[in-house]
């Protein structure tokens, strides 16, 4: 059950790039922990265990690889924890580079989890009367990266099975690998070509063409639509007050949640945590659906 992907396509497309915008602009280490948190919760609810583990702990050497290379290069602080190389190491670097690591793996995790939400079709469907060529495009190189992914691993496995790394030689190897990346330079440039044509002669982009679509405004979109503009007022004031301003040089600025800026932090928290809460939501609707189902013939037949 996915709550959240049945919304409209321009509803899930102004969220993301909602919270995309305020992840990326902004280094308020609340705001990155619960972008953060709730790319991870809401992408876990969205994949297998298995390959969200596996994505997690990929993530975690990249997420520490930022936060111990940033105090390696930058040296601004001026609490010194310690000399490297003649070179101080600070406080403030370390945790400056914390939060650019919050913020690019919450990016990322976002990223993943409108991938498969906003599917080609949806972005087709926003896009393709307005600006045909581009929506094309760019929904042809989303499409991309996951479909030369399959069609690489298809590919290797067809070789494997013909005995090409059957040799255990380094050069052989990087041969075999050389062959196969170039099989997939051809598949990936051919079938660039026949979607394209497909398209054209299908008439996409033309004047007066006629689209078919599933996807209809209801009244759950309008609501949503309106609590992401509320949410928006909300955040945008917070920013303009400067409830959000913070600083990691030359030393930590000093951080409280005050009476006065609680509402701007709770909204933060709604919309980040919003797409958890509804498939949270499906997801007890539908136990204690299936509960009843299950109580309700044997209670049937006790009264027969």
């Amino acid at each position: 059950m996915k709550s959240f992907s049945s919304f409209h396509p321009a509803v899930l497309f102004f969220y993301y790039v909602f919270v995309l915008f305020i992840t990326m602009f902004t280094l308020n280490p609340v705001v990155l922990a619960c972008s953060l948190i709730g790319s991870l919760l809401f992408f876990a609810m969205m994949t297998p265990l298995k390959t969200f583990c596996k994505d997690i702990g990929f993530y975690l050497l990249v997420f520490l690889l930022i936060a111990i290379t940033n105090p390696l290069f930058s040296h601004n602080g001026e609490t010194i924890l310690f000399f490297m190389n003649n070179n101080p190491v600070t406080f403030e670097a370390i945790i400056y580079g914390v939060a650019i690591a919050t913020m690019l793996v919450a990016i990322i995790f976002w990223s993943k989890s409108y991938s498969e939400l906003v599917t080609a079709d949806k972005f087709l469907y926003l896009f393709g009367k307005a600006v045909p060529k581009l929506a094309l495009v760019v929904s042809m190189a989303l499409r991309f990266i996951p479909l030369f992914k399959w069609q690489i691993k298809k590919v290797h496995q067809a070789q494997k099975t013909l005995g090409l790394y059957t040799s255990e030689s380094v050069t052989d190897k990087m041969l075999s690998g050389m062959r196969v990346f170039n099989s997939m330079l051809t598949w990936s440039l051919e079938n660039a070509i026949h979607q394209a044509d497909a398209m054209k002669a299908r008439g996409y982009g033309l004047k007066g063409r006629t689209n078919f679509s599933l996807f209809k405004v209801e009244a759950r979109d309008r609501w949503m639509f309106g609590i992401l503009v509320l949410l928006l007022i909300l955040i945008v004031i917070g920013f303009h007050k400067g409830d959000f301003a913070f600083h990691y040089y030359p030393f930590i600025s000093p951080f409280a949640i005050t009476s006065a800026n609680l509402i701007h932090y709770i909204s933060i928290f709604l919309l980040m945590f919003f797409p958890c809460i509804m498939e949270a939501k499906e997801n007890i609707q539908w136990r204690l659906l299936r509960s009843k189902m299950s109580v309700s013939p044997i209670r049937s037949k006790r009264k027969v």
